[in-house]
């Protein structure tokens, strides 16, 4: 009986996973897909046998990439000479590294890109 059940739930698989397996490697919206860009620079041509992960569903890239998030957030106003930046809270930062501000100008956190700039009053 157990074989039996077995062997019928092995056919239901196989039969199930031939629908669902693509005909080809070349992905029918691949052209589309290949058009969108992401922020590491990948990009799939039509041929390539990595856009068959699209052949279902559309893909989904985030357009806002994180360095011009950064860019949209002000430097932080500091007076102290030595600033330290943990990139926020606990573990979902970074390792805290400490920036010397004794030069003028921007300093940036080479981790998260937060920028730091010395307040010139003091």
């Amino acid at each position: 009986f157990d074989v039996c059940v077995k062997m019928k739930f092995e056919r239901i698989i196989r039969n199930t996973l031939k629908v669902l397996r693509p005909m080809s490697l070349t992905a029918p919206n691949a052209v589309e897909t290949s058009a969108i860009k992401t922020h590491t620079g990948q990009k799939y041509e039509a041929d390539d046998h990595r856009a068959a992960r699209f052949m279902q569903a559309k893909k989904l890239v985030n357009k806002s990439f994180a360095i011009e998030l950064i860019e949209n957030v002000p430097p932080k106003k500091v007076t102290d000479r030595i600033v330290s930046c943990s990139g926020g809270h606990g573990a979902l930062g970074h390792p805290k590294v400490y920036i010397n501000m004794d030069k003028p100008g921007l300093h940036t956190c080479l981790y998260c890109g937060l920028r730091f700039e010395k307040n010139s009053d003091h």
